[in-house]
């Protein structure tokens, strides 16, 4: 594992860099997790995920190991999550059939395909686990509704009765560019759209009943909506913008100070294309895309970190961990 380049920033006193490090391969990177045993150390492991079935495991700060599922050729890999030492998801995405949940409790060693698709219509976006046995997946919209699969014994995976889920307008989806369109915080399900508008949906129940609100990030167009959601405390934030236009000036991200409930535009520091973020313990906020990576103490008001070509963002441990273009990986350094 090597460091190429350090960048530094300068944000409320704390200098933040990335050290970004080779994971051996040359591919497009969208899913990364990293389980930590505890705060101090100790039994940590990290999984990133991507494009042409790849699938990279790194313990214990460790160089970057290429893991095979079987069977698993050509598949798209844009979720995963680590939920132990040795136990971790992932998730494929495509039409019908290639969507699909494959867990391990071996680190890598076998596979178990949990769930596959049947449906053409169904497409996995984004898959979150509350632990090891509690997870959830979102498809896009089938016969007219967002399709929640929940598991609750880390086996059985099945789709949650619809009743209280809103309607999707017509052509309206979910992206799977991060695995971060999908959100869980506490007992709260939170899911962006795009298409003709950009919303999110909020369910407090973890599925049961949802509210769904427009907000103020681009939208009209295929290609555009909310890609990403973080929250910490009652502070959501969303970003996204046009990828097929990730330069332009645009409505690339909007907050929300009150679960979720109203939003408001980001007019300062964030006005391109992003298509993750993430929040770490102490509330400070890590926004990345292809042209570069914002921070933000408040969700508001965002400085520039770097222009690097970056897919996805998590936080661990106090830690951000990036993953994009290339098969390149990062990972932040406090000062």
């Amino acid at each position: 594992m090597s460091i190429r380049w350090l960048i530094f920033l300068l944000t409320a006193g704390i200098t933040l860099s990335w050290a970004v490090q080779t994971s051996g391969v040359d591919t497009n990177l969208r899913g990364i997790s990293v389980f930590t045993a505890s705060a101090g150390g100790g039994n940590s492991v990290a999984w990133a995920s991507g494009s042409k079935a790849t699938l990279l495991r790194s313990p214990e700060d460790k160089d970057w190991q290429r893991v095979t599922i079987p069977d698993s050729e050509g598949l798209d890999f844009r979720g995963v999550q680590a939920v132990s030492a040795t136990t971790s998801y992932v998730m494929s995405s495509g039409e019908g059939e290639e969507s699909r949940i494959y867990k391990t409790t071996d680190s890598g060693t076998t596979w178990e395909l949990q769930y596959q698709g049947k449906r053409k219509e169904l497409f996995l976006d984004a898959l979150v686990c509350a632990d090891a046995l509690h997870c959830y997946a979102l498809s896009d919209p089938v016969d007219g509704k967002f399709v929640i699969l929940r598991t609750e014994d880390g086996k059985h995976w099945n789709e949650m009765p619809r009743e209280g889920m809103p309607a999707a307008l017509e052509k309206e989806g979910a992206f799977a560019a991060s695995n971060s369109c999908l959100m869980i915080y506490e007992s709260d399900l939170y899911f962006a759209t795009g298409g003709p508008a950009a919303r999110v949906f909020h369910s407090r129940d973890l599925g049961k009943r949802w509210t769904v609100v427009e907000t103020p990030v681009m939208s009209g167009k295929a290609s555009a909506g909310i890609f990403s959601l973080a929250r910490y405390g009652k502070t959501v934030v969303a970003v996204g913008g046009d990828y097929q236009e990730p330069k332009g000036g645009q409505k690339a991200a909007a907050v929300s100070f009150d679960e979720g409930k109203t939003w408001q535009a980001v007019t300062d520091g964030l006005e391109q294309y992003r298509s993750g973020v993430a929040v770490d313990s102490s509330g400070r906020f890590v926004a990345v895309g292809p042209t570069g990576s914002e921070v933000s103490q408040d969700g508001l008001h965002w400085e520039k970190i770097d222009s690097g070509n970056w897919n996805v963002v998590v936080a661990s441990s106090g830690t951000f961990w990036a993953g994009g273009a290339k098969g390149a990986v990062a990972r932040s350094v406090a000062h």
